[in-house]
């Protein structure tokens, strides 16, 4: 068959050795309204994408005279706005990952699970449809990839860049950085820019689960598979069905768990909790984690197959302490946003605050400037906010009892009003600073600062609230 003068939206290339898998692939192909080209050899393949446009390509890992591999690095370097996809072995994960970061967007293994085929096509489809935001050498647009992360010095740019690249595919992404530089953010911006844009985007703390539900919250369970499992309920897989799971501080879960996530990303199947069959899911995987996974890969701490898993594309948010000429933009938009929530006028930073927040190395980075910035508003006597106001930690007394009395000045408290208000103001005072300062103890790890609190993961997240933490 020729391709020629056909849309790029309804042909296909499958290039494979095997004349059964060609004819399988084609007539699938065809039941979802696409005409199909096949090769069976390398170059064949590549004499059919010099002369014609497709939507999509499937290639066979093995091929005659070369391969797949080989047809997957002359596409995303000369026809970049084909996507292409893997056909390989059952359980060849190896060359399944050097394949997605070759450039292709997804694999399928034999034999073909044609359900899963399906939804591979569908999603290619949707990446030819979407146009590119960017070209060789050029930054994204203002609506482009990473629009939200504010920030115009080059850490910033250089992610933005790697974004936009990583949008298109559908390779695992893993998100590195410290606690409060934006992983999230970095992690929906991909989701909205990609191809399922249209579906749910799902994230899930895989350290504020805890280890006896995991299962069943990642995979959900049926009616009466457990004590207190009433009704069935789906997991997080199946609500991310057609989108996105992030799983952020992926580095807390478990061995055992380890396990059961690294087989549902493999055979793209789940098995519900006492369910007797699996479904196929369709997700993409984002993780994030502000830990060092690959060293707890050599302490045996985490799995080396599922850290190589989702760990196809690695990206990595830069501290704000190694962008600090974008300090003045992030504060001066807190403050508006502050501002417009609270409906009053947006305050200004005097010339000493803003030097001493350029001092300042911000071991909580984005989050804790939020949260720095929110306080000062909320205590600033007019709309201009000075030094003193933002109570910065190095600018404070040690312990929390004393960082509290310190801004108490018993002179200013009527004995009449003490018992009723002054106590109830000192306590909640020192209830705040031993929070704030567990959590940039913790670096804003939530279970972790609980713990050293000495209180649970609950009513760290009720005194949260209370206190107008976030």
């Amino acid at each position: 068959m020729t391709a020629n003068s056909r849309s790029s939206q309804t042909s296909a290339l499958i290039v494979d050795d095997e004349r059964d898998i060609r004819e399988l692939l084609v007539l699938t192909l065809g039941r979802m309204g696409l005409r199909c080209d096949t090769a069976s050899s390398l170059a064949d393949a590549r004499a059919l994408l010099r002369h014609n446009q497709y939507a999509l390509c499937l290639t066979d890992m093995r091929l005659a005279d070369g391969t797949g591999m080989d047809l997957i690095k002359d596409i995303s370097q000369l026809y970049p706005d084909t996507p292409v996809a893997m056909i390989t072995a059952f359980g060849n994960q190896e060359a399944a990952v050097d394949a997605l970061k070759a450039g292709a967007f997804d694999f399928v293994s034999k034999p073909v699970d044609l359900s899963v085929l399906r939804g591979l096509v569908q999603n290619a489809l949707d990446l030819s449809e979407k146009p590119r935001t960017t070209t060789h050498g050029t930054r994204p647009p203002p609506d482009g990839p990473g629009a939200r992360l504010l920030g115009k010095s080059p850490a910033m740019d250089e992610l933005r860049d790697t974004m936009s690249k990583v949008a298109r595919s559908q390779a695992p992404v893993y998100i590195g950085g410290e606690s409060g530089v934006g992983k999230e953010l970095v992690a929906r911006t991909i989701h909205d820019e990609g191809a399922r844009t249209a579906g749910p985007f799902v994230p899930v703390n895989c350290g504020a689960i805890p280890t006896e539900l995991m299962e069943s919250e990642f995979f959900g369970h049926k009616k009466g598979s457990f004590t207190g499992a009433h009704a069935d309920k789906p997991g997080l897989f199946q609500a991310a069905q057609g989108g996105t799971l992030f799983l952020d501080e992926v580095a807390e879960l478990p061995l055992s768990m380890q396990v059961k996530l690294l087989r549902a990303i493999q055979e793209k199947s789940i098995r519900p909790v006492g369910a007797n069959t699996e479904i196929s899911v369709d997700v993409r995987i984002l993780s994030a984690t502000h830990k060092k996974l690959g060293m707890l890969v050599d302490e045996g701490r985490f799995r080396h197959d599922l850290y190589y898993r989702i760990n196809v594309i690695e990206l990595r948010v830069p501290p704000l302490r190694e962008r600090r000429e974008d300090l003045p933009l992030l504060a001066n938009a807190i403050l508006a946003r502050l501002a417009t929530a609270q409906q009053r006028p947006v305050p200004t930073l005097h010339t000493d605050a803003s030097e001493a927040l350029s001092r300042y190395n911000f071991p909580g980075n984005v989050r804790e400037l939020e949260n720095i910035l929110e306080r000062a508003f909320a205590l600033a006597d007019d709309d201009s906010i000075r030094s003193a106001d933002l109570r910065l930690p190095e600018n404070r007394p040690s312990g929390p009892a004393q960082a509290a009395a310190a801004h108490l000045d018993p002179s200013l408290i009527d004995p009449r009003e003490s018992a009723a208000s002054a106590l109830p103001s000192f306590i909640e005072e020192i209830e705040r600073k031993a929070i704030e300062q567990a959590l940039t103890d913790n670096r804003y790890n939530k279970t972790r600062a609980a713990a050293q609190l000495g209180i649970t993961f609950r009513a760290l997240r009720y005194k949260l609230k209370k206190l107008g933490i976030d």
